[in-house]
């Protein structure tokens, strides 16, 4: 890899980036404020982002720690809200096989907004994309430790009233759709999903709705795919 090619990817990768900067900081800010506000300094804001990196359960952590929750308590409440991973984890198989090393980052650094800029990539030589696909994980990562641990900073100097700050999250889920509504000519990929999405909270609730909605979005697409790649006999 040459100098040169290294820097043409990390600027493509900024400006693909720059929505979830934008959502990050805001976000992190908040998780950081909340945690100060629990009694822990920006240290733990720190490494709890470094390694747990998990948006919504980061926030859902903030009780846990300060309630004493135990470690099965902890785990399960983790398996739950991070299970649609497993479903990004599936659908990356292809473009992440062969990255040697970094696989193991990119598997562990995989949230919801690089999951949208990584399969939203259209190469069709994936292996030479892999590096670009480490360094959007790695900004991604690198925004949300700094807005954590910024916002932990702002807590300690600071007292106000966070409440709907995490309304950051969604509003980024919204602007990273539009974006690839507006550069996508094939929108049925989308559809299915919001309507299988709303199907499924008519019917299970908010509660309970998102791990049936990822296997039936799943089963959907994986039909989708599959019917157009079976040739057709009659040409």
């Amino acid at each position: 890899m040459t100098k040169q090619t290294f820097k043409s990817e990390l600027r493509e990768a900024f400006i693909s980036t720059l929505p979830v900067l934008s959502g990050y900081i805001f976000l992190g800010m908040g998780f950081g404020i909340l945690l100060r506000l629990k009694g822990y300094n920006f240290i733990w804001a720190f490494f709890i982002s470094l390694t747990m990196y998990s948006g919504s359960m980061q926030y859902v952590a903030v009780d846990l720690i300060s309630g004493g929750a135990t470690v099965i308590t902890t785990a399960l409440t983790t398996l739950m809200v991070q299970a649609r991973h497993l479903f990004y984890g599936v659908s990356l198989i292809d473009k992440y096989r062969g990255a040697g090393i970094k696989k193991a980052y990119m598997m562990f650094a995989l949230t919801d907004e690089t999951y949208a800029l990584t399969s939203g990539d259209k190469a069709d030589n994936h292996k030479a994309r892999q590096r670009y696909y480490f360094i959007v994980t790695l900004l991604d990562h690198i925004y949300w430790i700094s807005g954590c641990v910024l916002g932990a900073l702002v807590g300690s100097v600071i007292s106000f009233d966070v409440t709907g700050i995490d309304f950051v999250l969604t509003a980024l889920f919204i602007t990273i759709f539009v974006e690839q509504w507006m550069s996508s000519s094939d929108h049925i990929p989308a559809i299915i999903g919001v309507c299988l999405s709303v199907a499924c909270l008519v019917i299970f609730g908010s509660e309970s709705f998102l791990i049936p909605a990822m296997l039936t979005i799943t089963v959907a697409l994986m039909l989708i795919r599959k019917r157009e790649e079976t040739p057709n006999d009659d040409i």
